[in-house]
């Protein structure tokens, strides 16, 4: 796992400067001249090559954590943003005069004031038993009675359902697992794995295995670091007629579901509490203990890690400025998963992505994947100690189109006559969770939603060379929805394009479908799609995935910053010409583009 370092943005002097970037900087640079770390400098208001690196290697860095939407390192992104709004002067656009509009994500927990009794003799809380936090509140347990149950999972020793019924089953690990030195597998939030049917009438089920996990692994159980954004479901659906007796099992399934069973962790010392001062290894299944009574204070509080960032730049016209163009791209990433050599994954990357391309986009099979092999020699030979990486830093996904947005707020606050419609930027947050925050705020707009009168939403435009993707190249930036939503609008874009210094190659042929399986329904995928939705003219722009797509090699060195300089200022002008231009208008029911079936 490569160092992760902490965040702490603060304003010095006109560029939010992140200690972790601050370090000795290597003169290495990579193929395409980008360093691995990059020291951050003063941003302008002109839209270059060192801004657009300036901010993205801030915002994609290891510290970030991947951004992942109800995690806390998804508030840290937004922090970022927000910072730096401020410290340009837009002006707050979110709910009660901040940046931010919360989702209504929460943090599920039980607080210290929770109790766990035997006999009336209290099991030291968070240290020697643990109650593990689920979607809702357990049942009471209230002088319920102690029982063995044997080993979790071995159901030929352990108690009936009987014998299970009102009682609180102990349950000793699996062997191999706290028995066995190693201890249970520390994964927060996990919880508890589904005991066996036979037990769903116990009153709790109390599990043997925190001796493995340190004093702050315990307490961790408890602590939320994952934020759920709904209960689950109340319960299995029922397909057809049914009898008296599956309902009433149908009744109790909900009933559990609103009501869950308790469970819990405990240490081998806290076991033998359970029984007593009973060795927990000398026991028989159904040996019986004490009566245990668990005041359970279960929490559900709302949470700020998983929010949209929502700011204004007021329009010039004291009548158009009540209008609005909105500017959007999404802050959110998919987060961090297991280590890997980097290196070597970068490696098979770049390869698979080249087989695919002479494979004309079709995907490879379990054969064509095995084949590709990493010269791993190669690569000791420039990093010989491996340079384990664990987080999606989200570099070009989304972090160009979010750190693109912030280079043309500074760009439109720099001009001395702002455009005379209003622009309003949106950094939505839940993108890849399910575009959760651009239909949050499309639902819960925070302007009125009929005077946006247009949408440009961008997602992913730091790559796109010809590596990246057939037709890929300097010049390449591929636009959906534009001609399909409202012709105006998409002779906009064009006309823009055209008054560029050097053009844009605008590729228009993902408002279709493809052959290439990866990229149908692209119009559906990103959070332009809840603006047309509400019948707002539409543009996206993107320069297609690539081989680092949500992995943990899309990170900032392996961006085309002078592509994505040129996108950006594009962009920059196509908002600015919205603004002071006719409203675009809807096509109506027939599409400017006709649509093309394949079969």
């Amino acid at each position: 796992m490569r160092s992760v370092r902490s965040l702490s943005p603060a304003l010095m002097g006109p560029v939010l400067l992140v200690p972790g970037l601050l370090l000795a900087q290597k003169p290495a640079v990579n193929q395409y001249g980008n360093p691995e770390r990059l020291r951050p400098a003063p941003t302008t208001g002109a839209i270059t090559v060192r801004d657009l690196q300036t901010r993205l290697y801030q915002f994609a860095d290891d510290s970030m954590l991947g951004r992942q939407v109800g995690r806390a390192a998804n508030k840290k992104g937004t922090d970022f943003i927000a910072a730096e709004v401020k410290r340009l002067g837009l002006l707050p656009a979110g709910n009660n005069g901040t940046y931010f509009q919360s989702l209504p994500f929460h943090l599920r927990k039980f607080t210290d004031q929770s109790r766990v009794t035997v006999d009336g003799n209290p099991v030291a809380w968070n240290s020697d038993i643990v109650a593990v936090p689920g979607q809702r509140a357990p049942r009471p347990v209230l002088n319920a009675p102690v029982v063995f149950g044997g080993t979790q999972g071995d159901t030929a020793t352990q108690i009936s359902a009987a014998e299970a019924a009102g009682k609180v089953v102990v349950l000793l690990p699996p062997p191999g697992g706290a028995r066995g030195g190693q201890g249970q597998a520390f994964a927060v939030r996990q919880g508890f794995n589904a005991a066996p049917s036979r037990f769903a009438d116990a009153a709790a089920i109390v599990t043997i295995d925190l001796d493995g996990l340190t004093a702050a692994q315990r307490i961790a159980i408890n602590e939320p670091t994952v934020a759920s954004q709904i209960a689950p479901p109340r319960g299995p659906a029922q397909a057809g007629p049914t009898t008296a007796a599956d309902t009433l099992v149908a009744l109790r399934q909900q009933l559990a579901a609103l009501q869950p069973q308790a469970v819990f962790r405990v240490t081998r010392a806290g076991a033998a509490q359970l029984f007593k001062g009973a060795n927990v290894d000398a026991l028989a299944a159904g040996a019986k203990g004490g009566s245990l009574t668990a005041s359970l204070d279960f929490v559900e509080l709302p949470t700020d890690w998983a929010r949209n960032v929502i700011a204004v730049i007021p329009g010039s016209d004291p009548v158009l400025r009540h209008q609005y163009v909105a500017v959007g791209a999404h802050n959110d990433h998919v987060g961090f998963t297991t280590p890997v050599d980097k290196d070597s994954l970068k490696a098979f990357n770049t390869e698979r992505n080249r087989r695919l391309l002479a494979n004309d986009m079709k995907p490879l099979g379990p054969a064509d994947m095995a084949a590709i092999r990493v010269n791993m020699d190669s690569i000791r030979k420039v990093h010989p100690t491996p340079r384990l990486d664990s987080i999606n830093n989200g570099a070009d996904d989304d972090g160009s189109g979010s750190m693109a947005v912030l280079e043309i707020a500074e760009a439109i606050m720099a001009m001395p006559v702002k455009p005379k419609r209003s622009t309003l930027f949106v950094w939505h947050t839940g993108e890849e969770a399910g575009l959760l925050g651009a239909a949050h705020f499309t639902r819960n707009p925070t302007v009125p939603i009929d005077s946006i009168v247009a949408q440009l939403n961008i997602d992913m435009i730091g790559r796109g060379r010809a590596e990246d993707l057939p037709g890929g190249g300097p010049d390449y930036l591929g636009v959906v929805g534009s001609f399909f939503d409202s012709k105006d609008l998409g002779d906009q874009v064009r006309a823009v394009n055209s008054k560029q210094g050097k053009a844009l190659d605008l590729d228009y042929k993902f408002d279709e479908p493809i052959s290439w399986a990866g990229y149908n329904n692209i119009y559906g995928r990103s959070d332009h799609y809840n603006y047309a939705q509400q019948g707002i003219p539409i543009a996206f722009f993107f320069t297609g995935l690539h081989g680092d797509y949500h992995q943990r090699t899309d990170e900032p060195e392996w961006i085309d910053y002078p592509h994505y300089a040129r996108i950006t200022n594009f962009i920059k002008d196509l908002t600015v010409d919205v603004a002071n231009g006719p409203r675009p208008r809807l096509n109506g029911t027939k599409p400017a583009k006709p649509k093309v079936i394949v079969p």
